[in-house]
């Protein structure tokens, strides 16, 4: 009997086996086209526009699936897979996509060969782990045997892919030096430098080469309450408000019932006396810098500018809660305590060495400079229009979470397509070890892996065919020498620009180890994931609600 005569039907479609597979494999396969010519040195951008006209200019492989609306269930687990590696590593996104894709394309082919997706997906873990190990081993290199400029190399390596390559040199001393500047070690010892505490801030006007370090210090894009106040305060004593500073009014649902018109002007005065004794506590606490989340009124602002303070309201929340790590200020939600009285301690003051506001392009920006309680650093990058600055943005985080991770993993594996190459030559060997079925599953994963130098030529306008050839004579020959000179050869990655082969250590080429670790990882889960789907069940939707609709 069929489930319709069972009365087991199905109000909606279904697909089973092969067309389901194939459907996903088509819809990752178009994800990952569309990101495919941005990867690498010579990659091309991408233009998205939104539904209300807003542009994005981007190469970025996590920004590009954000702002493309998939609708595909399948093409929605890579979109969560870049965002995944955006949020863990911060760099890698593109080529982690492209993986992804190429290993399922690949394990399509073999279940299309009567190969069950089980054994596929045993082959691919093997595979994965296997590679984990020999990177570890046989790839990696610890960054205190290199010298110094490691760090630097890291950073041009993540920018030189980007719309900024052209000043990677610049922007690649801006970025070690911020990260360098917020290093924290914590209690157990181990250093740590928590990328949340550089602060970006864009600004119009120059060229993006004018963009500039603020070493320990922390700069928001806003200016001082009233013009009176002084421009520069030195040193400063910061005060944190999250209230308002305005004249006290009742609150609601209190009513006062006057019959003296003499009393009514001691109610108003008082009101406004009961403000002035509020500032006055502040003032005397010996405050000169107030920044406050809420708003101060002209009253209030009268007080401050005849005790030459400086004052900024409608400071963002993110921000004051930033300046009170950077400077050891408290923010303060109210000033009462628990007599009922109100107070203001000199305890909970924070302290810098200036707190200057400046013109930068267009805008006046609020400097605090020498914070003293944590490590804070901020980044003013400048650009000749909103596109291009959010592009830099981009980069530089990507280069930040790049020069983070060197420096937590603290180990480097080259780059420019070197380990691709290294690792697919180790699976052919590795799989011939097998001889079951999974031998087929780890040998298509070796040969998805050459995805990565292949896409690298093609966008660079070169020979792939020729360039992986050479490449992998290179570590073929690494592989069997025992010739300390011929060793070196595992170090060989693409140099695009000459359309030729090169040591990627010797040139400076390189990335962190955990970004090529969690790429492979989270690849390999995404590609398995899709996999191991073989039916695909939509739910039609209720016609009551279809009526309701119309």
């Amino acid at each position: 009997m069929t489930s319709a005569e069972l009365g087991l039907s199905l109000s909606g479609s279904r697909e089973s086996g092969a067309d389901v597979r194939s459907a996903n494999v088509t819809a990752v396969g178009a994800l990952a086209n569309i990101l495919k010519s941005s990867l690498g040195p010579q990659g091309l951008d991408k233009m998205l526009v939104d539904d209300i006209g807003d542009v994005t200019i981007t190469n970025d492989g996590a920004t590009i699936l954000k702002q493309l609306e998939v609708e595909h269930p399948a093409a929605k687990v890579l979109v969560e897979l870049a965002n995944l590696q955006d949020t863990e590593v911060g760099d890698g996104t593109t080529s982690v996509v492209i993986i992804a894709a190429e290993l399922l394309k690949r394990a399509n082919e073999l279940v299309k060969n009567n190969i069950h997706p089980t054994t596929i997906i045993a082959g691919y873990r093997m595979a994965m782990r296997e590679s984990i190990k020999y990177i570890q081993e046989n790839l990696s290199v610890k960054v205190e045997s290199l010298d110094q400029d490691v760090l630097f190399n890291i950073a041009k390596t993540s920018l030189s892919s980007k719309f900024i390559g052209a000043d990677a040199e610049h922007f690649g001393r801006i970025v070690v030096d911020a990260v360098k500047a917020v290093r924290i070690v914590g209690p157990d010892g181990k250093a740590r430098h928590p990328v949340g505490q550089i602060n970006v801030l864009k600004s119009h006007g120059q060229s993006s080469g004018e963009s500039v370090l603020i070493p320990n210090g922390y700069a928001l894009q806003s200016s001082r309450g009233s013009q009176e106040m002084p421009t520069m305060i030195s040193p400063a004593k910061i005060a944190l408000l999250d209230f308002d500073l305005k004249k006290h009014r009742m609150s609601m649902g209190v009513n006062i019932v006057i019959d003296d018109m003499e009393e009514l002007e001691k109610v108003r005065q008082r009101e406004m006396d009961i403000t002035k004794e509020k500032i006055m506590k502040i003032i005397g606490a010996g405050t000169n810098v107030v920044f406050t989340t809420k708003g101060i009124d002209d009253l209030a602002m009268k007080y401050l500018i005849e005790a030459g303070i400086l004052a900024v309201r409608r400071v963002d929340k993110k921000d004051i809660k930033r300046i009170s790590k950077c400077t050891g200020a408290q923010l303060m939600l109210t000033m009462a305590t628990l007599d009922g009285d109100e107070e203001f301690e000199a305890s909970s003051l924070g302290s810098a060495e200036a707190v200057v506001e400046e013109r930068v392009g267009d805008n006046d920006f609020i400097f605090i400079k020498g914070c003293t309680t944590s490590k804070a650093a901020t980044i003013l990058l400048r650009g000749a229009n909103d596109y291009m600055l959010e592009e830099v943005d981009r980069s530089v985080h990507d280069a930040l979470c790049a020069v983070s991770r060197t420096f937590d993993s603290n180990s480097v594996v080259p780059g420019g397509g070197a380990v691709e190459t290294a690792l697919s030559l180790h699976l052919e060997d590795f799989s011939r070890t097998f001889d079951s079925y999974e031998q087929w599953a780890i040998a298509e994963f070796a040969e998805a892996l050459l995805v990565i130098p292949k896409t690298l030529a093609l966008n660079a306008a070169l020979d792939a065919i020729d360039l992986l050839a050479a490449l992998r004579v290179r570590h073929n020959a690494s592989l069997k020498a025992d010739d300390p000179k011929k060793k070196d050869y595992r170090w060989y990655g693409l140099d695009l620009l000459n359309n030729k082969v090169r040591n990627s250590m010797q040139a400076g080429v390189m990335e962190p180890l955990v970004s090529k670790l969690k790429s492979l990882k989270f690849a390999t889960e995404a590609a398995i994931t899709i996999l191991r789907i073989d039916d695909l069940i939509k739910i039609a939707p209720d016609p009551e609600q279809n009526m309701e609709g119309m």
